[in-house]
């Protein structure tokens, strides 16, 4: 059994305060948006004003630089006329070197200024950091919101993760190859309480969850379904997967080499067959490498041309004479 995880799950919240002035159509609860699409609006305004404020400190510390430069002529000029009545030690001072550093560090901080404002007017566009399915909103027109507030729960639609309980005995037959061929098929997850029969979604195995269920004890198997909504034309048809959903998981386990497949009713207690052998019962111990819900493989115990037996006998002893219905030969 297993439970439906998104695999990308955010709570959208603005990185900048103010009011939201304009919602998107598509962001609702149970829309799809594309990458980058605007789904809110805050109001601009106040960012716009700030912005050309920050530009024109800009153009004012650029303006200071250029005359902090046309100075630096005149006073290389006054010092090559005093060369050698001045100590070298003056020269920065005579040149005017730490106001030019001056200058120019006002430069860069009025630059920084602005680009930091241009940033507070792009964060006015909140924007989906990933193709999504809306899950749910919480603001609207007129809100008035501020960083970290949540805005909606956002969950990716390119794949989610189904997180399957398996016994502990099992790991031993599930591939957790990092490896595995894209087009491989490793899993097979189905609805039982909202699909038809015979309609599963394909997934593969992703790796093992290094801790236990609590309560349960059980292994946890992550999985990966690509486009679990049903978005892609080679997915159409196929029911769509829903968050925190209960399905049923089928794992593709690795092969069973050296061994006999048998009807499960076939084994008797303490893991033993019985044999026909030359009219006579005999009770033969088997190893069993693995059970399913059908059937058992036997990896020894039994040979090319053994006769089991699959009536259930009264009386069951070594060496007991028995006769084979002829309609069952």
């Amino acid at each position: 059994s297993g439970t439906v995880r998104p695999e990308q799950e955010i709570i959208l919240s603005p990185r900048v305060s103010g009011e939201i002035v304009s919602v998107s159509k598509s962001f609702t609860p149970g829309g799809f948006v594309d990458q980058g699409a605007v789904l809110l609006q805050i109001d601009p305004s106040d960012y716009e004003v700030n912005l050309l404020q920050r530009k024109s400190e800009l153009h004012q510390a650029s303006a200071e630089l250029e005359l902090e430069l046309g100075r630096q002529d005149l006073a290389l000029k006054d010092y090559q006329e005093l060369e050698g009545s001045i100590s070298s030690e003056y020269k920065p001072l005579v040149l005017r070197k730490p106001q030019l550093d001056t200058a120019r560090s006002r430069v860069e901080a009025a630059e920084a200024a602005v680009r930091r404002a241009e940033l507070d007017l792009e964060r006015t566009r909140i924007r989906a950091p990933f193709a999504a399915h809306i899950i749910s909103r919480e603001a609207n027109v007129g809100s008035q919101v501020s960083p970290g507030e949540a805005l909606g729960t956002l969950v990716g639609v390119e794949r989610y993760w189904v997180e399957a309980a398996v016994p502990v005995s099992d790991l031993q037959w599930i591939d957790f190859a990092a490896d595995l061929e894209p087009e491989q098929s490793n899993a097979r997850i189905r609805n039982r309480a909202a699909w038809p029969q015979d309609v599963f979604r394909e997934g593969r195995v992703h790796s093992l969850i290094g801790a236990l269920e609590n309560q349960t004890r059980l292994a946890r198997v992550l999985l990966t379904v690509e486009d679990p909504l049903s978005h892609e034309p080679e997915s159409a048809g196929l029911p769509p997967l829903m968050v925190g959903s209960f399905v049923e998981v089928r794992i593709e386990g690795k092969p069973v080499r050296n061994s006999v497949r048998i009807d499960r009713d076939y084994i008797r207690q303490n893991d033993t067959i019985w044999i026909d052998e030359d009219g006579l019962l005999r009770i033969r111990d088997v190893e069993i490498v693995f059970r399913d819900d059908e059937y058992a493989y036997v990896a020894s115990g039994l040979s090319s041309g053994d006769q089991v037996i699959t009536t259930n006998l009264a009386t069951v002893f070594e060496g007991a004479a028995l006769r084979v219905a002829e309609d069952a030969q």
